[in-house]
């Protein structure tokens, strides 16, 4: 075996940046709220600092030792920062959670992960008491992103209790190779995988979107999208923390108060996401803005013109942690391209017979990169699903298809035929059609993806009944569905057929069913 090569973070942790930073940017604004209802707040990187650092001593002081788990389920608001990076700042590992999920869902994340506790909100509480009732601890924020409960859940203590004396904070190693955080990500299989990361890949995402997105310490970066996702985590958050520049935090997207906080606070950048854009092109454009840039799936839409910006393309996941594709600042890109490879990530475009495709042809994507570092460390309890992620050169199966430009660009092609995009977020085909499989009447159940006005993509579910179903199966299939699934997920519409379009080994021909529904 060769001996180890010397990672670009030797003997840091997230700790060194949140501490640098804190010494060399103390008095400028790190963080600010701007909640829906209740009063906007503004942190400094030295306040902010002491906040993490008080966090961190509580969760110590409640004998949370490093690399144990923490459930996280939160909308965007600070606690959620707090939570998330004061977990690492322990040494804990924080597993954020998608907002929307289900008591099913959260079960299973509370379970798998092995958590020993449970951070929410009031809106939540219900939720995760009831899908994880024997968590030795659950805390809840005091507000709704901004709206105040009635009174405090039963069961749970306030966050802010969680603190404790910074000054008693146990010394430990800084190890980029620690456990950082866990994401679940939806896959291709039924159950989400837990992608588990290392320091050395939260200051890998820190240092390179801050360079391919150009920030500098007097940006100010709009962040709405989801907090559990890497989006937001890597690409706004963790960004911004290595640049020094300003997070400006809303609990999510919305049209009507995007510009109005942008302008307050004289907003840079900005990660966006297709339907925010369909959103606030129905919206009235102020005739002057502090935008650079924006951040999206695809460089230089037709849509910069519209609002005044660049638009940087880039193409990556939670596994991949940072862009593994990206547009230029300061270069043209080819519009509608997902930009170039990216510095740290070797990028494949290969046939059926694994030979590099020519310009022009469409290929599977595979990444190569630094397990622990510029990819993720593993599948947290899933070696199984570790070992198959990756083929025996060691190169990373995306399960996407991307075209190799003649002008040297890559451009998205498709996606595995089995995930979904719904509104931004990755949906598993396979999970609703293990809900639906389960409904008694349902003899077989295939899930594909119908276009969305709005949401790009909507699941749509085609049934065999069994003969002699009830006739409110449609009915139950929803209602099991609403059930167990988190909203995103569930089946715009329920069609019963009798039969399924087959191909080769009579698999179900889902490119059939979509055509389907083109033609309707």
């Amino acid at each position: 075996m060769s001996p180890r090569p010397v990672t670009p973070f030797e003997a840091m942790d997230i700790r060194t940046l949140i501490d640098n930073q804190a010494l060399a940017r103390a008095d400028r604004p790190w963080l600010s709220w701007e909640p829906f209802e209740g009063e906007p707040l503004t942190w400094t990187y030295a306040e902010f600092h002491q906040v993490l650092r008080r966090f961190a001593a509580g969760l110590q002081a409640r004998g949370v030792r490093p690399g144990q788990r923490v459930l996280v389920h939160l909308d965007n608001c600070p606690e959620s920062v707090i939570a998330w990076l004061g977990c690492a700042y322990a040494g804990a590992v924080a597993v954020t959670t998608n907002a929307k999920s289900s008591a099913d869902e959260i079960a299973y994340f509370a379970d798998h992960s092995g958590a020993v506790g449970a951070i929410t909100q009031p809106k939540f509480a219900d939720l995760v008491a009831a899908a994880a009732p024997d968590l030795p601890w659950r805390a809840v924020t005091a507000t709704d992103n901004g709206a105040p409960p009635e009174a405090l859940p039963e069961g749970f203590e306030p966050f802010t209790a969680i603190d404790g004396d910074p000054d008693g904070l146990a010394a430990r190693p800084h190890d980029p190779w620690a456990d950082f955080a866990i994401q679940y990500t939806s896959g291709t299989t039924a159950r989400p995988k837990a992608v588990l990361w290392t320091h050395g890949n939260a200051l890998w995402g820190a240092r390179s979107c801050a360079q391919n997105e150009d920030l500098r310490p007097d940006d100010v970066h709009l962040t709405h999208l989801p907090l559990f996702h890497t989006n937001a985590q890597a690409y706004s958050v963790l960004a911004s923390l290595w640049a020094g520049a300003h997070v400006v935090l809303m609990p999510r997207f919305s049209a009507s108060r995007f510009w109005p906080v942008s302008l307050k606070h004289g907003a840079t950048w900005t990660s966006v996401v297709p339907f925010c854009v369909k959103a606030l092109a129905a919206q009235p454009s102020p005739p002057a803005h502090s935008y650079r840039f924006w951040g999206n799936a695809i460089c230089e839409p037709a849509w910069d013109k519209r609002f005044g910006v660049k638009t940087i393309g880039w193409w990556g996941m939670t596994e991949t942690i940072a862009h593994g594709t990206v547009g230029s600042s300061r270069q043209p890109d080819a519009p509608m391209s997902m930009g170039r490879p990216a510095p740290g990530y070797e990028i494949h475009v290969l046939d059926n017979d694994g030979n590099p495709v020519a310009p022009g042809e469409i290929g599977d994507l595979f990444v190569g990169g630094w397990r622990g570092v510029s990819l993720f460390k593993e599948y947290a309890g899933d070696p199984a699903a570790t070992a198959a992620a990756f083929r025996e050169d060691g190169l990373f199966i995306t399960g996407d298809r991307v075209r190799l430009g003649l002008d040297g660009f890559l451009y998205f092609a498709d996606r595995s035929k089995d995930m979904l995009k719904v509104g931004g977020e990755n949906v598993a085909a396979s999970k609703i059609e293990r809900v639906i499989a389960g409904v008694p009447g349902v003899a077989e159940v295939a899930v594909v993806a119908k276009k969305h006005p709005m949401l790009d993509e909507a699941p749509v579910a085609f049934v065999i009944p069994h003969d002699g179903a009830a006739s409110d199966l449609q009915a139950r299939i929803l209602a099991a569905c609403a059930q167990a699934l988190a909203a995103f997920k569930q089946p715009h519409e329920v069609r019963l057929v009798p039969s399924l379009p087959r191909s080769t080994l009579e698999k179900v021909a889902k490119a059939e069913l979509r055509a389907m529904l083109t033609d309707t």
